[in-house]
């Protein structure tokens, strides 16, 4: 296993990234739509915290994610992948990419505007206000702008996720096996040195 890609292959550290996202994610997602509907109580102010430091911390991760993508080596796309399939690839991950973004900043600026409470991220570092303080004008903008783009983020990882399947159960290529965690890239035979 190594930690850079190569022309095969994800590394090892591109794949820990994505699978942390996508758990991460997962678990994000589940809390922010049962959270919405938990009485408005003080006990349940843990639980926004979390959500919200667990937000911060997929942005984190995103960031990390995209800065070592910048500087990590991309595997090629699978021998007679169609151009426009490429083209299509490309813009898929940059939607993702936007969405990784925008989603946690949209939930901080919301978070922001409310200004209940000073936000810290796991209780440890505090974060600043987006908005310089509390906005009703700006409140109900960020949380509908936090709620569409996580139904976009669902979306489209949803995409994403069913053209992978694609690729392997139809194609059967190797564009979803390279991504498995524990899975070393099928290496090269002489000939195509």
């Amino acid at each position: 296993m190594t930690l850079k890609s190569d022309a095969l292959g994800w590394g090892s550290l591109a794949k820990l990234f994505h699978w942390s996202v996508v758990i991460l994610l997962l678990v994000q997602g589940v809390l922010g739509l049962v959270m919405v509907e938990l009485p408005k109580r003080p006990n349940v102010i843990p639980v926004f915290n979390f959500h919200k430091s667990l937000g911060l911390t997929i942005l984190l991760l995103a960031l990390l994610r995209l800065g070592w993508r910048l500087l990590d080596r991309h595997p090629q796309p699978p021998p007679g992948m169609p151009r426009w399939q490429v083209h299509g690839a490309n813009a898929g991950h940059a939607l993702l990419y936007g969405l990784l973004f925008a989603v946690p900043i949209t939930g901080w600026a919301f978070d922001s505007a409310t200004s209940l409470r000073p936000l810290f991220w796991w209780g440890l570092v505090q974060m600043p206000n987006l908005t310089g303080g509390a906005s009703q004008t700006l409140k109900p903008i960020f949380q509908a702008a936090h709620e569409w783009l996580f139904f976009a983020l669902v979306l489209v990882a949803a995409g994403h996720a069913a053209v992978a399947l694609v690729h392997h159960f139809v194609n059967r290529d190797d564009v979803l096996r390279r991504m498995l965690p524990g899975r070393r890239a099928p290496s090269r035979s002489p000939t195509e040195s």
